[in-house]
């Protein structure tokens, strides 16, 4: 989710500046940068509980006590919500989940040593006030009224609003945990083609990363029960995009889309006005329902694209969001897989060979079924594991190709083992979890929280 929102910005009159907003995005790739985002539960050592925002070992207190490295504070009204530092963020998301999204780097041994120092502080306070974290899609063993909601006003009219529309939004909101990259693109033709190749291939990704298979204590007969969440949390603002396959796809198209996408919130004089469900094209015109004669800013544009949740979005950068929240190595695994495509014209556009005749139902069955069977999902008389060791085979060969170096002279494709033995074997880590649970756990879902702690 993201930070608070701020009044301001050019008042909107016309379309056109919604497009050219998205269009500034573009950039020569000596500029493109890599920008992670990884979410984790915070739970209690002592029961495994989830984590109120209040007292002193509350949400609150672990921002605090992460100011000692340098962080500095983001309110929201009063209430401290996150915090900010070098280009990089930490933000909460509605149930307690703690979530950084990286500075924007230039190469994946970056964005992973980011990641290293991030959860060696997050090691440091939490151990100090005997909590944990732990990385999964979905939280393992509680319910809904188990969990907390944080203090941060747009959540609220989130609540309000998302039981309205699908079963699990609220599930969404309290019980999942992702990791995704934010990557960058040239012109609005270089957009158009990866927006194409990253929602054909996001099933792959969810098949891949599948880390969600428990519920409540118990097998969900899922393996990525995060992504199954997403099939019933709004049908508006959610799942494939379809429209993007169609000619002439481009920055106006999305911008359509968005309009037509009902609204949250508008933040106006330091309050979210709950708008939940009227149009933004209304509030061009100044006849919004909930601020009749107002008329938006680009913060409320800014704001409104945030506000949606397709497998891909896009703003002035694409961001990837297939995958559940995992262990460290996937964490670096994610970024690797889309750079690896992304940032070598030569790999994506084998990538895009290699999806460009798929179908609109195939690319909607895949998304369907991956999350029950992943890399076992059948795709054209095929498991997809097989598809999986090809479009690896394009991501390590991207990331030769760029040959970003370490200390140690290697290149970033170390970071996509852990997916090249997952594709060959056809198991993804909720499998595994799922033999530890039938075997060596028997039949409880606690030590999880020990064994995939950070």
């Amino acid at each position: 989710m993201s930070a608070p929102s701020h009044s301001g910005g050019a008042p909107i009159t016309d379309k056109r500046q919604l497009i050219e907003y998205l269009a500034e995005g573009s950039k020569p790739a000596s500029d493109w940068r890599i920008g992670t985002e990884h979410e984790k539960f915070i739970f209690r050592r002592e029961d495994l509980r989830p984590v109120d925002y209040a007292g002193e070992r509350g949400i609150g207190a672990i921002l605090q006590g992460l100011k000692r490295f340098g962080w500095e504070d983001v309110l929201d009204g009063d209430t401290l919500v996150g915090l900010t530092y070098q280009g990089g963020a930490i933000s909460l998301e509605p149930g307690g989940q703690f979530e950084l999204s990286g500075a924007p780097v230039e190469n994946l041994h970056q964005t992973c040593a980011e990641l290293h120092t991030h959860l060696r502080q997050m090691r440091e306070v939490l151990g100090e006030l005997d909590l944990g974290m732990l990385g999964l899609g979905f939280l393992p063993k509680w319910k809904r009224e188990d969990c907390f909601w944080m203090p941060k006003r747009r959540y609220a009219v989130m609540q309000r609003y998302m039981p309205t529309k699908g079963k699990l939004g609220v599930d969404m909101m309290l019980r999942t945990c992702t990791v995704q990259v934010n990557l960058d693109f040239a012109d609005e033709a270089d957009m158009v083609l990866k927006s194409r190749v990253s929602l054909a291939l996001q099933p792959l990704a969810v098949a891949l990363f599948a880390n969600s298979p428990f519920i409540e204590g118990k097998p969900s007969g899922f393996l990525s029960y995060r992504s199954q969440v997403w099939t019933d949390v709004d049908p508006d603002r959610s799942g494939m995009l379809p429209f993007v396959f169609d000619e002439g796809f481009g920055f106006e198209r999305y911008v359509d889309y968005m309009l037509d996408v009902p609204m949250y919130f508008v933040y106006r004089d330091g309050q979210y006005v709950d708008v939940a469900g009227q149009s933004f094209r209304d509030f061009m015109v100044g006849k919004l329902p909930g601020l009749p004669g107002a008329v938006p800013t680009m913060s409320d544009w800014s704001d409104h694209l945030t506000t949606v949740f397709p497998e891909i979005r896009i703003k002035k950068y694409i961001e990837m969001r297939g995958a559940d929240g995992g262990p460290w190595r996937n964490l670096c695994a994610l970024p690797a897989f889309w750079t690896g495509i992304f940032y070598d014209r030569q790999s994506l556009d084998a990538a895009w060979d290699l999806v460009a005749d798929w179908t609109a139902h195939e690319r909607e069955q895949l998304r369907q079924t991956v999350p029950r069977l992943g890399l076992m999902a059948p795709f054209r008389g095929k498991p997809l594991k097989d598809l999986a060791v090809k479009v690896l085979e394009l991501s390590s060969a991207g990331l030769r190709r760029r040959a970003r170096l370490n200390g140690e002279a290697q290149d970033e494709t170390l970071f996509l083992q852990t997916l090249i033995e997952s594709a060959y074997s056809g198991k993804t880590p909720a499998e595994k979890l799922l033999d530890e649970y039938a075997t060596r756990w028997r039949g409880t879902v606690d030590p999880v929280y020990v064994e995939d702690a950070y």
